[in-house]
């Protein structure tokens, strides 16, 4: 099969997180140049890139520093042929906290990525990563990219204005862009953050009562390697710049839902304790999420390929294998 990423020079930001370090992985069997940014820490720290093997690892130019700084960016950028921007604050209960430091990662950080691509021309393609949660609770639904947008949170909202300056570019600019947006995203390297390792390694770790949120709200759940397939799709796909497209399965689950079968496969049997940390403000509180991955599918050849209960066997697997990496009594915002 013919790999048209191959020897292509590639820039990703945010390849020490959950996406990025399997986006970088496909990247690699993809045969390209990649350069990825860690945030730069004293402690010389990757990430989850540490869970790559050495020899995927040793493929990859590791580059620390700080999506926040222009000029650094800039140097990175410039030599690139594509840019998957994924760098971003996420924690959406840390953001009800301190949402000045959304707006510096997020807004800041994407204009620089912006800036930098615009003055690149021999760049071909940005893949800008937004998050299903701009389109706030279902207002139809499975929801389709014109859905209006909602800032539900404060993460939410610094992600609908960094969407807004990525289209801002394209028309003022030319700047050739994709604003990809995931809808939930799991598989092994996720954080207790999210709902579905909050759950596993609670019962992992022997917990007969599991703390959770509410059980109500649906999600259009998507395994991590076929989330990072989907970007690179879009990143070579043709006649698509300036588009907004989702990247979801277009099927939905609850949280009480994906607890039982998780259950299921665990043969555990464990009851549920309303844990007031989980829960968002009320009318924050995004109560649907359902892509129409329709457009994803007219410009691109992808397709799912890891069904959600085979995600979750997958998960589980490597959460049993790495449970000293999770606290359980602890929640992680």
């Amino acid at each position: 099969m013919t790999k048209l990423m191959q020897g292509k020079k590639v820039f990703v930001t945010g390849a020490d997180g959950f996406i990025g370090s399997h986006l970088l992985e496909e990247l690699v069997k993809e045969d390209a140049e990649v350069n990825g940014l860690v945030f730069y820490n004293s402690w010389n720290q990757i990430g989850w890139l540490n869970d790559l093997d050495q020899e995927t690892l040793s493929k990859i130019n590791l580059v620390f520093g700080d999506v926040r700084d222009s000029d650094f960016i800039s140097k990175y950028i410039k030599k690139a042929d594509y840019v998957f921007h994924l760098s971003s604050l996420i924690g959406i209960p840390y953001s009800y906290e301190a949402p000045l430091s959304y707006v510096s990662t997020n807004i800041l950080g994407a204009t620089n990525v912006l800036q930098s691509c615009r003055k690149n021309k021999k760049l071909k393609k940005l893949i800008h990563v937004s998050t299903s949660e701009v389109y706030g609770s279902a207002q139809q639904v499975p929801i389709k990219e014109d859905h209006p947008l909602v800032g539900q949170s404060p993460y939410s909202a610094s992600k609908i204005a960094a969407d807004k300056l990525a289209e801002s570019f394209f028309l003022s600019f030319g700047t050739p862009l994709v604003i990809a947006r995931p809808f939930n995203t799991f598989g092994p390297r996720q954080t207790s953050r999210a709902v579905i390792p909050t759950i596993i390694s609670q019962i992992v770790s022997g917990s007969k009562e599991i703390q959770l949120g509410s059980l109500e709200p649906t999600r259009d759940f998507n395994y991590v390697t076929d989330t990072a397939k989907a970007m690179i799709e879009l990143a070579l796909s043709k006649d698509i710049d300036g588009e907004v497209v989702n990247i979801g399965s277009g099927t939905e689950w609850s949280i009480g839902q994906t607890l039982e079968i998780i259950c299921d496969l665990m043969g555990k049997k464990v009851k549920v304790i309303l844990d007031e940390e989980r829960l968002r403000p009320e009318k924050s509180e995004v109560s649907r999420l359902l892509s129409d991955n329709s457009k994803l599918k007219k410009y691109t050849n992808w397709e799912q390929k890891i069904s959600f209960k085979e995600g979750l066997r997958k998960t589980i697997r490597w959460i049993e294998k790495n449970i000293e990496k999770f606290d359980p009594n602890k929640y992680q915002k």
